[in-house]
């Protein structure tokens, strides 16, 4: 039987997959930011200016995306410890 007040550890495999889902997660979005910013720079006729802002914009973003996934469960895990004090 498991206890609910103490659930088990993640497996290694377990931690493989969110982190490998994160990498994938910060690849698309910045590929997404590049593409759109060449698209914007053909459609405008604009060199290099839009890809070069959304592709800054983009790693900003999957920076925040990765920052928020990581301290999710250690925020998570705060508020356990406070409720069983």
């Amino acid at each position: 039987m498991s206890d609910p007040a103490h659930p088990p550890k993640e497996s290694p495999i377990h931690q493989y997959a969110v982190y490998s889902n994160l990498a994938f997660e910060m690849g698309a979005v910045i590929a997404l930011g590049v593409f759109g910013g060449i698209k914007l720079d053909n459609l405008l006729n604009i060199s290099p200016l839009f890809t070069i802002l959304c592709s800054l914009a983009s790693i900003a973003v999957s920076m925040y995306l990765i920052i928020r996934s990581l301290t999710k469960p250690q925020n998570r895990a705060k508020n356990e410890s406070k409720d069983t004090h």
